[in-house]
């Protein structure tokens, strides 16, 4: 069992997360699953609407039109209209959303290399309750 250091959150001990929280103004917008996955998807570089949709099976063109108004309304999307027949609309991530690759991308090889280990504690869990 790897250790883990509790220096990258030492900065976290002692403090309230009360509303409002800068910490959790973020993580309640970006914590959500389809968020992680158009950013990903995105990551990839522009694409159009219809291309997120196939790209990500599970999701309503409902919720994935929500998502992507949010992340553009934080400024993480920049949407392009073209105007033309039919119109056009393109999707890319800014800078700031280019700069959440990295710990998206942490984060999707910490699940991937833990989700054994946490199937296996949550079958145990069920076994002993």
């Amino acid at each position: 069992m790897s250790q883990v250091a509790a220096a990258p959150f030492s900065s976290l001990s002692g403090r309230h997360f009360e509303q409002p929280c800068p910490i959790r103004d973020v993580l309640d917008r970006i914590g959500d699953q389809w968020t992680f996955l158009v950013l990903g998807a995105l990551g990839g570089g522009t694409k159009r609407f219809s291309e997120l949709a196939r790209e990500i099976d599970d999701i309503s063109r409902q919720m994935l039109s929500r998502t992507l108004r949010r992340l553009e309304q934080d400024g993480l999307v920049k949407r392009t209209v073209f105007a033309q027949v039919p119109p056009r609309v393109d999707y890319e991530l800014t800078p700031l959303g280019r700069s959440f690759l990295g710990p998206l991308e942490a984060l999707v090889n910490w699940a991937d290399e833990n989700h054994g280990a946490i199937v296996d504690a949550r079958q145990h869990f069920a076994e002993r309750g």
